[in-house]
């Protein structure tokens, strides 16, 4: 099962020039396939003069869903570079729009490949991505005198503090690397004289 992803930091675009077609890729994070047809819609609407707008997107930390799109372009030379770029750089659930602007030279089919993937790579280095790691869910529930304590350590050892509640008992949630549950568990004993109770709950990326 795949223990992290990397995805883009946050929407942004950038554009370039070749051979006088301006090519502008957008790329955006989508969560689901109608997030992503929402961003490449949103996209063709704000350049409906544009020669074409191609897109490609990844879903899934593992890359299970892979959808792209000539939109006119000779097939294969536009909305399938863009997603092998995606992909070569392990890029995961985004979406990239490249809308091109034709300039008058015809780039052929191999300059039209390069341009594509090219203008998404150049957009990812621009944006920026960042990494997102699988985490195990859990809670620990302890008393108030050993809480305060808790969870400094908790934090000064860079764990993954989610929430902490107030209540008969203290709560507090977490995310653990699965490989380090048992460890954990282990740790949150000798620290609490075993008066922590640990209950574990699903998996995110975080």
């Amino acid at each position: 099962m795949q223990e992290q992803y990397r995805t883009v930091a946050h929407a942004g675009t950038h554009e370039t020039e070749i051979n006088r077609s301006r090519f502008l890729c957008a790329l955006a994070p989508v969560a689901t396939e109608t997030e992503a047809q929402e961003f490449i819609a949103r996209v063709r609407a704000e350049h409906p003069a544009a020669t074409h707008n191609c897109y490609a997107y990844v879903l899934g930390a593992d890359a299970s869903v892979q959808k792209a799109n000539d939109d006119g372009e000779p097939g294969g030379t536009a909305g399938l570079p863009m997603l092998q770029m995606l992909l070569r750089r392990e890029v995961r659930y985004t979406a990239a729009v490249v809308s091109r602007y034709y300039g008058g030279i015809k780039l052929g089919a191999g300059g039209l490949i390069r341009a594509y993937g090219g203008a998404v790579g150049e957009a990812l280095d621009t944006v920026g991505t960042l990494t997102r790691r699988r985490f195990r869910l859990a809670t620990i529930t302890v008393d108030h005198a050993r809480a305060g304590r808790l969870e400094n350590d908790l934090r000064a050892t860079g764990r993954e503090v989610r929430e902490v509640r107030y209540g008969e008992h203290v709560t507090i949630a977490i995310g653990l690397p699965d490989a380090e549950v048992t460890a954990f568990g282990a740790w949150l004993a000798d620290g609490t004289a075993g008066t922590a109770t640990l209950v574990l709950g699903g998996e995110v990326f975080v």
